[in-house]
């Protein structure tokens, strides 16, 4: 029996994703989220296509081991199991991979060793990823885990785009340069936006605006990306939900120097109470809408901030491309809110952009077209699909090894 089915993990601090899929016709065969781990409310949910409704059940679950023996439970109530002949692989997806891992990579100790000296660079991500990893490696000791990393796609950047501009000594010396991150989603978006327009990925230039609570930009050229938003770390770029993006770093200092706070305070500022939440309280794109509805000055000026701040990056990466082939909007706000989508592209016609209001208010759950018939840059909603991009370069790394 041929082994086509793999298994994606995404572990984060307190939750654990997980999506098994049939690589022969790329269907979900069953998708889940253990969520609160550590709590006594922690809660599974689990679908599988097979029994149709979802279930759930709450209860305890002390750690990610208890987590992922909950999942595998689910999965064999189904039929399932960890224990099919049919499961070629474990994906993960690890957030922080640096400079050196630049595709997919099955795990081994040289590996693991790796993720855990980059967690100074990813201390929120990589700690937990590598929990996942571990649990999972004595589930199935037997079966391949592959990594696949956030970062690995944006390592195509020029140098010109990865470093920043300090002393390179001090910056080599501690691994400071531009590493981009929600790189699945970047690679899944824009292969997928050029089959949209017909055409072949290395055929087409495409700016990527990957926006959910954590948000980033992609200049994709020919297939590759060649600059992006997010830094060192996440926390660079776009106006985030709760994180704020690109900053005068001498506020750091200022608030050491006259605000009296710690380094893991401005950290939390920064990260956590930041971004639109910092800006209105809220960092739910649809709370905000409805509150400027409203007339809720507050939520509009965080709107506008938000919008001001991608429309630079729209701009600037038209700028860095050239010539812009498509600009694709993905992820819980770039796919749900035409709002955001409509006035991220306003007033740059002169670049070829413009969105066709009747087609932006269409709501459809397949990739499609937002810009006026004939538009020199086409404008696009595509659906992200992490896990199936987890899925495909895993499958493509091992799953022909039998």
């Amino acid at each position: 029996m041929t082994a086509t089915r793999v298994l994606v993990l995404n572990s984060g601090s307190s939750s654990v994703k997980y999506q098994l899929l049939d690589m022969r016709d790329s269907s979900r065969l069953a998708t889940g989220l253990v969520e609160r781990i550590g709590e006594q409310t922690s809660r599974v949910r689990h679908t599988s296509a097979a029994a149709g409704d979802g279930r759930e059940r709450t209860g305890p679950i002390a750690d990610h081991d208890a987590a992922l023996k909950a999942m595998a439970e689910e999965l064999a109530a189904d039929g399932l199991g960890l224990d099919s002949p049919e499961l070629a692989a474990i994906g993960h997806r690890v957030v922080h991979g640096g400079k050196y891992f630049t595709e997919p990579t099955v795990i081994d100790d040289t590996v693991l060793s790796e993720i855990e000296r980059l967690i100074p660079v990813a201390p929120l991500h990589n700690p937990a990823n590598l929990t996942g990893i571990r649990t999972a490696m004595t589930l199935r000791p037997d079966l391949p885990q592959v990594a696949v990393f956030d970062t690995a796609f944006h390592t195509t950047m020029p140098e010109s785009a990865a470093r920043y501009a300090i002393d390179v000594a001090t910056a080599d010396a501690h691994r400071i340069r531009r590493y981009g991150f929600h790189g699945t989603s970047h690679a899944y978006v824009s292969r997928e936006t050029a089959r949209l327009l017909g055409r072949a990925p290395e055929e087409v230039n495409v700016i990527v605006l990957h926006l959910g609570n954590g948000a980033s930009a992609s200049a994709v050229r020919a297939g590759r990306c060649v600059d992006t938003s997010m830094g060192l770390t996440p926390l660079e770029g776009l106006v985030m939900g709760t994180r704020s993006g690109d900053m005068d770093p001498a506020v750091i200092f200022h608030l050491m120097r006259v605000g009296g706070m710690s380094a893991d305070e401005i950290d939390t500022l920064l990260n956590k109470k930041s971004g639109l939440i910092g800006l209105c309280g809220d960092n739910d794109m649809r709370e905000i809408r409805r509150r400027i509805d409203e007339g809720d000055e507050q939520a509009k000026l965080a709107f506008d901030i938000y919008i001001h701040r991608l429309k630079k990056y729209i701009g600037a990466y038209c700028a860095v491309l050239g010539q812009v082939d498509a600009v694709a909007f993905t992820a819980g706000v770039g796919e749900n809110s035409a709002e955001v989508r409509a006035a991220a592209v306003a007033g740059l016609e002169p670049l070829g952009l413009a969105v066709d209001a009747e087609r932006n208010a269409v709501r459809g759950e397949g990739p499609r077209l937002i810009s006026p018939e004939g538009a020199r840059v086409a404008v696009a909603v595509v659906p992200t699909d992490e896990e199936m991009e987890i899925a495909t370069q895993t499958y493509a790394l091992v799953g022909n090894n039998d």
